[in-house]
């Protein structure tokens, strides 16, 4: 026998046996990514957020941040103060330098102390007086893996009694609404997003045992996927026929269609699962490669140090006489000099600083102020300064199902490009003064290769005129068909191969 055929053989071969591992949980991946673009994991987007909070009230509020800081562990090194509301009250949610939060009541100055009872009047006050239920106190259950719950846990759980049987998470070091997952979405989510990633097999947020787990079954499925592509072309016929009249060699109806779906469907199951395992980041393949923004250099200061001489009061009577309806103020710094972001319940946003020594409120931070910060960001000169007033392949917003669905996003954006060894870029927004995105040469190729492969996410596919969604829904039909051909042959073959060992036995 030749190399050629041994080649052959061998590829053959491995296919047979990776497809045999792997066809059942191929057709499962096919079905829970089509639900996927419809229902994503549970999570509590900003507009959820700010939507369920109450206008600030510009009278009986509130203590001063010296009070408020005080009952911090360390007050030098708190790194984010917000004023908003929990369970109906103003407080101030301050962010520790250890990564730790604590919530302090903006009326009296009494840390808040979240028990069942502060979570269930968390939770009533977020679905606006709708009644519920305690259900227990958890550290991670299967829907509350995301890290960025880390700073909250344990969480209360609070089963609410409204039509949708909604669920919410409510922090226990701030007693704040953190996760909302409505009982028909935790429901599509066993035969999506949970199953998708393998969730059953993860309990805890960084799970490396889970991590490999996803990792070395995508790769498998990468070699099964590859290694059919090249059998199904070595077997096709592309001039001529088989004695049988057909391009294929296979007779048998399932064999046949195997091979045909494989033809046609194969490279968009090849890619899927390539990209799938991408995803995955493995070994770190994507990571930034260089330095990365310096976010402390970038704003100059801290908010524990440098603030806005100015009351509470004061600053929502401003707002107010613009007919801004606060629900937050979040004290921070730009470039050393502080200012207070706030926010309406619709997310739109409004800056005070003090110009000149007079408190002013803008909608956006000017562009030179921008690029003057951000020109401390890395430690390298900037080449390129851009506003960006339309979405791009780099900078654009998903729907709010997919895992991106939480970013805001907004428009126009400044995109500053450094002369690092590694070209970063950084997208600055203006509207709230904070770095957004950043990216290096190894993220923007992780950009191409898991998101644009697996998710088709080019902003002109991401028109709302769901042409993308029935394209995809199209390919995942033909990749749960070819799946299910696989998972018959394979089971055929098992039971060929039991039967062989039985009689040799």
């Amino acid at each position: 026998m030749s190399f050629a055929s041994k080649a052959k053989r061998m590829t053959f071969l491995v296919h047979r046996w990776t497809g045999v591992l792997m066809c059942v949980l191929m057709a499962l991946w096919f079905v829970s990514g089509m639900v996927m673009l419809f229902v994503g994991y549970p999570k509590l987007t900003p507009w959820e957020r700010l939507g369920g909070l109450p206008v600030l009230p510009s009278s009986g509020c509130c203590i001063g941040l010296e009070a408020a800081l005080a009952q911090s562990r360390a007050p030098g090194e708190v790194t984010s103060i917000v004023l908003t509301s929990i369970g109906g009250r103003p407080h101030y949610v301050l962010s520790e330098g250890d990564g730790g939060r604590l919530a302090v009541d903006a009326v009296t100055g009494v840390r808040l102390v979240v028990g069942p009872a502060q979570a269930l009047a968390a939770a009533r006050s977020f679905m606006h007086g709708v009644g519920g239920e305690y259900a227990g106190l958890v550290i991670e259950d299967r829907w509350t893996h995301s890290r960025s719950l880390n700073p909250h846990r344990q969480l209360h759980v609070v089963d609410m009694r409204d039509a949708a049987a909604t669920r919410l998470y409510v922090s226990s070091a701030t007693g704040q609404v953190v996760l909302d997952a409505p009982r028909a979405e935790r429901l599509w989510n066993f035969v999506g997003a949970w199953l998708h990633w393998l969730y059953m097999f993860r309990d805890r947020p960084t799970d490396p045992v889970w991590s490999w787990t996803v990792i070395v079954l995508s790769g498998i499925g990468v070699v099964a996927a590859f290694t059919g592509a090249l059998n199904g072309i070595w077997r096709w016929r592309f001039a001529g026929t088989y004695k049988s009249g057909s391009k294929s060699p296979f007779r048998e109806t399932y064999l046949r269609w195997h091979h045909i779906l494989g033809l046609v469907f194969g490279t968009v199951l090849l890619t899927w699962i390539f990209s799938g395992l991408m995803s995955m980041n493995p070994l770190g393949v994507f990571d930034a490669k260089g330095a990365r923004p310096d976010a402390g250099a970038y704003e100059g200061g801290s908010v524990a140090s440098v603030r806005l001489p100015v009351d509470v009061p004061q600053v929502l009577g401003m707002l107010s006489a613009q007919g801004f309806r606060t629900g937050e103020l979040e004290w921070r710094v730009l470039a050393g000099e502080p200012y207070i972001l706030a926010r309406d319940s619709r997310g739109d946003t409004r800056l005070v600083l003090a110009a000149a020594g007079v408190l002013t409120v803008l909608e956006r931070w000017p562009e030179h102020r921008l690029v003057e910060a951000a020109r401390c960001l890395m430690p390298a000169p900037m080449t390129k300064v851009e506003v960006l007033g339309a979405y791009d392949a780099y900078y654009y917003k998903r729907q709010v199902q997919s895992m991106y669905g939480a970013d805001e996003r907004r428009l126009p954006v400044l995109r500053v490009t450094f002369g690092d060894p590694d070209a970063t870029w950084v997208h600055l927004d203006g509207y709230t003064g904070q770095v957004e995105s950043s990216l290096d040469r190894s993220e923007r190729a992780g950009r191409w290769l898991f998101n644009l492969l697996h998710s088709w996410d080019l902003p002109a596919m991401l028109a709302p005129d769901r042409v993308r969604e029935g394209v995809l829904l199209a390919l995942g039909l033909g990749g749960i068909l070819l799946s299910v051909t696989a998972t018959v042959l394979g089971l055929r073959r098992m039971g060929k191969w039991s039967g062989k060992g039985a009689r040799q036995t």
